[in-house]
């Protein structure tokens, strides 16, 4: 993670599906592969696809990071919630969330899939706590 003095800038540009991520120092486009952010796909949203439709989970909107210590199948595992906590999309891939604290990191929804009308998939921007991160405007 990355130290204050060196805080993260970040906004997000609209595309065709959800949003792309610049870096607002430099103004270039940021990979997914980016080491300084994380880039996941939903796990678990097939369980949920009616939570899934809320528009809490639109592209650009802020999200919630839940750990579920006590979840048993993975004591590692990190809920993804809408910023109020009232619907839950799925998780943080579990490779993924064994290498997280989530009180360290925050989530906006990035990008979705729709199939038939319906959000079937949602990928998310996992950005350390202290980034800044741009917003759309609604």
């Amino acid at each position: 993670m990355s130290s204050s003095s060196e805080r993260i800038r970040l906004w997000l540009e609209r595309t065709g599906d959800g949003y792309r991520i610049r870096d607002a120092a430099t103004e270039e486009l940021v990979r997914d592969d980016d080491p300084r952010i994380r880039i996941v796909k939903v796990a678990g949203v097939s369980y949920r696809m009616d939570e899934l439709q809320d528009a809490a989970f639109t592209p650009g909107r802020r999200l919630a990071l839940v750990p579920e210590t006590d979840n048993e199948h993975d004591p590692n595992a990190i809920a993804i919630f809408d910023e109020e906590r009232q619907a839950q999309a799925g998780y943080v891939p579990a490779e993924v969330a064994r290498d997280l604290d989530s009180d360290d990191w925050q989530a906006v929804s990035l990008r979705e899939y729709v199939e038939d009308g319906r959000r079937g998939g949602l990928r998310v921007l996992l950005a350390p706590r202290e980034a800044w991160i741009g917003m759309p405007r609604a």
